[in-house]
């Protein structure tokens, strides 16, 4: 029986031990089913390329690794090499710790296309860099991964304070860099369990803003956290809408949390007469139509009986959104399932799309959204109250932790309250296994 010599299999065990220790996207724990994978595709085109962006080196670092997890190989390379290049132009030198991350991607992406030497060159490279440019501290990361690695969560997962905390790493070791601060602060006003910090974090962002006086989206964010706090800000947001407004409609241009902070604390008729004039203006911005779409989800979502005009439009427009986001229209889905159970005359059209979203080929945790929309909507909509539990119990049996879960089994404990199926719910409970 052939074996392999040992010195191969001793040198293939380095080198894979030597790409586990890399700092990069491949080694970040950034496993996603393909649904939100297509999401954050979509998601990192709608921030846009622009020349002057000084965090386009990690866009591009990003979109690499998420085509190379979609199968796009060559894409993925491609990326990469943009990264390299954005990074050159920004920091105005060919070389630095910022490519830390970007020389271990492709170190990776070359091990997984089977070219080792070149695997190894980038690995080479890694150590290069990592030796003529130490950590100011011993026992970090150098600020310029941590930055990376804090920009990266901050876009790619939901464990925002995890983000915060390397944003704030790294301003510790290298103040100044107005990015990082402003990224910090976003960090922060977006982590879960930030509230008993809330009097820091205005304090923060209203340092960031000072530093960072063009940041609309930033800006937008701490006019918000502004009114949370019960400041009038109406004259100010105004002002603030006429700036958003003249800019591109990128993901950052601030115009989502603007249009949130008017349908809030200004006026929500007000907010989508605004919505509307710039759609009108600019029809074809699909992420513009993406937020006026939402917009319209948060009236409708606030009041008791929605008019039907209301609805109509909505429709037309999410139906607009999923056409213009076709790979990532799968959470758009539901959100039009929804839409449709409100209306007076294409209810049916609900049913349908929940029952084809049911068919579909789902990850576990994709399975746990659509089971538990579809749940809300039987209890909901059609009072169907058994076959709600049955799909309340299918998000629960899924051994994936996650809000849905959580809420199915918090909505099953209350229907057992009310007399829904009870000894059923209670036998589930009890058997039911943590993930």
């Amino acid at each position: 029986m052939f074996t392999f010599p040992r010195s191969q299999i001793n040198s293939e065990t380095t080198l894979d031990s030597k790409l586990e220790a890399l700092q990069c996207h491949f080694t970040w724990d950034l496993e996603m089913s393909k649904p939100i994978l297509l999401h954050y595709k979509d998601k990192l085109e709608d921030i846009g390329t622009e020349e002057g962006n000084s965090w386009l080196g990690h866009i591009y670092n990003l979109r690499g690794f998420i085509q190379y997890k979609l199968g796009f190989t060559e894409d993925a390379q491609s990326f990469f090499n943009k990264a390299a290049e954005a990074f050159s132009k920004i920091r105005n030198a060919d070389e630095g710790p910022w490519l830390v991350v970007n020389y271990g991607n492709l170190a990776w992406l070359h091990h997984h296309l089977g070219d080792q030497a070149e695997s190894q060159a980038y690995l080479s490279k890694v150590n290069a860099l990592m030796n003529k440019y130490p950590s100011p501290s011993q026992d970090e990361l150098h600020p310029e991964i941590y930055a990376e690695k804090g920009w990266t969560l901050l876009n790619f997962k939901i464990v925002k304070i995890l983000a915060a905390d390397y944003f704030q790493r790294a301003i510790r070791m290298q103040p100044g860099m107005v990015e990082w601060n402003s990224s910090h602060a976003r960090a922060l006003v977006y982590a879960s369990d930030y509230t008993e910090q809330e009097v820091d974090i205005l304090e923060i962002m209203r340092i960031a803003k000072e530093q960072d006086p063009e940041n609309l989206y930033l800006a937008a964010h701490y006019l918000t956290l502004r009114a949370d706090h019960g400041e009038e800000i109406e004259d100010e947001a105004r002002e603030l809408a006429r700036k958003v407004l003249r800019n591109p409609f990128g993901l950052y241009s601030g115009v989502r949390p603007l249009l949130r902070l008017y349908s809030i604390y200004v006026s929500m008729d007000e907010a989508i007469d605004l919505a509307e004039e710039a759609l009108g203006k600019h029809p074809d911005e699909r992420y513009l139509k993406k937020c006026v779409a939402l917009l319209y989800q948060w009236k409708i979502f606030r009041e008791s009986r929605p008019d039907q005009g209301l609805i109509d439009r909505a429709i037309i427009l999410i139906e607009e959104v999923i056409s213009l986001y076709p790979h990532s229209s799968f959470f758009r889905k539901t959100d039009l399932a929804e839409i449709y159970a409100m209306s007076n005359h294409s209810q049916d059209k609900a049913e349908q799309i929940y029952l084809e979203m049911l068919e579909s080929d789902l990850e576990p945790a994709d399975k746990q959204m659509v089971y538990n929309c579809y749940a809300k909507y039987l209890n909901c909509n059609r009072q169907e109250y058994q076959r709600s539990i049955q799909y309340n119990m299918k998000v629960a049996a899924i051994p994936v932790q996650s809000p849905y879960r959580c809420n199915s089994i918090a909505t099953l404990k209350k229907m057992k309250d009310k007399g829904h199926m009870c000894r059923e719910i209670e036998e589930f409970l009890e058997n039911l296994q943590e993930p």
